[in-house]
């Protein structure tokens, strides 16, 4: 790595710092630190810097010592953090390599770094002039591979994604664009309790509003929605909620901090009506959120009641294979349910709701709420995909 790229990597990765914690690095970051920025990267762009890598850029950088081994990432590295920091639109390492493998965005920065930086020596006008031209180029190469990857992602049709859940280690998940927010370390490490699903627990945890608790869900995994016009579907295995709020099912939101619009759709039980108790049920629950104010309860639809259950317990069996989906088409969302004893029963529409959001991504969940009164019980995700439609 020669002077300019050395300086120009030592200002982006600096950026890069400051936009991820607020404030101005000046020494080697943490194992912990190095991993949040790790995170934080791959969330916004999609693409891969391993933390360990991360904390060896920051003690080359910030060490201050010479003797240290000297650090020469990759120029794909380059283009990653280029991307973090310049606010790049979401991709993937494989339409990176199809539409941006000269990796315009690390080359734009790096002349724009040329141009902005204190000259050490006086470099001729024609070197100047050269500079500003390159400079020029790449922006323009930059931001054409933006808006390029936009609209290839945002408005194209026939983007799809399947997954059965075949295997569930933390490398194979992120290939495949999962990522995990809220992490209990002891339940995740439950995921692949039974082979062909993951695994996720009703645990302690909500995204109601409440001026108490702060909104989390444990082990809420994640991923980009690519388009805006979609179609999502989510299977369950034996999914049978007894006790108050346990639920599992799909969320659509427009951010991972839960400060914008929410759509939420689930098979969850419920005995509590305001202050006193009522019959339990096992229901279908779809909830909107607004980015303030109080959220909407677009349907609530009685699958079973414990009364029948217990008079009844083989209509249990039907919910061996519980099934969501959610169709977008602008701001119209057609939610549907579907279950059986066997897994090719028919969907039947459950709502349709007209709803001014935008979700950028899916998550698939299980919670009970803010109670310890209910129990930790398994929900079993079988299925998941992912078509991206036209939008008519």
């Amino acid at each position: 790595m020669n002077d300019i790229d050395h300086g120009a990597f030592r200002a982006l990765f600096e950026e890069a710092c400051l936009k991820c914690f607020g404030h101005v690095v000046t020494v080697p970051l943490t194992e912990t630190e190095s991993k949040v920025l790790y995170n934080k990267v791959f969330e916004e762009t999609g693409l891969v810097i391993g933390w360990k890598s991360v904390k060896n850029y920051s003690s080359f950088l910030f060490s201050g010592s010479t003797t240290g081994k000297p650090e020469n990432p990759q120029v794909a590295t380059l283009d990653t953090l280029s991307r973090y920091v310049q606010g790049a639109a979401y991709t993937t390492e494989a339409e990176r390599k199809r539409v941006g493998g000269h990796f315009p965005f690390w080359f734009g920065y790096r002349e724009q770094w040329l141009q902005r930086r204190p000259l050490a020596v006086d470099r001729p006008a024609v070197g100047k002039t050269r500079g500003w031209w390159l400079m020029g180029m790449g922006l323009a190469v930059a931001v054409l591979g933006v808006v390029c990857i936009s609209l290839f992602f945002r408005r194209g049709a026939g983007g799809s994604f399947r997954d059965d859940f075949h295997s569930l280690s933390a490398d194979s998940l992120a290939e495949r664009g999962w990522w995990v927010l809220s992490k209990d370390a002891a339940y995740w490490e439950r995921r692949a309790e039974r082979p062909g699903c993951l695994t996720l627990y009703t645990l302690e945890g909500d995204i109601w509003p409440d001026p108490v608790q702060q909104p989390v869900i444990r082990n809420l995994l994640l991923r980009r929605i690519p388009c805006d016009c979609f179609t999502i579907e989510l299977h369950l295995q034996d999914f049978i909620p007894r006790q108050n709020w346990q639920q599992a099912g799909m969320l659509l939101t427009e951010d991972t901090a839960f400060g914008g619009r929410s759509l939420r759709v689930s098979v969850a039980y419920n005995d509590f009506n305001g202050v006193y108790p009522r019959a339990g049920s096992i229901l279908v629950q779809v909830i909107s959120s607004q980015a303030s104010g109080k959220p909407e309860e677009i349907a609530h639809v009685q699958l079973f009641s414990t009364d029948s259950l217990l008079t009844h317990p083989a209509l249990a069996k039907t919910l061996a294979h519980s099934a969501l989906r959610i169709e977008k088409q602008g701001d119209r969302f057609r939610i549907l349910y579907a279950d059986g004893i066997l897994p090719n029963t028919s969907f039947r529409e459950i709502a349709t709701h007209e709803f001014a959001m935008q979700p950028r991504y899916a998550g698939l969940f299980a919670l009970k709420g803010f109670v310890d009164s209910s129990d930790a019980i398994p929900a079993r995700f079988s299925w998941f995909s992912l078509d991206c439609e036209e939008c008519k």
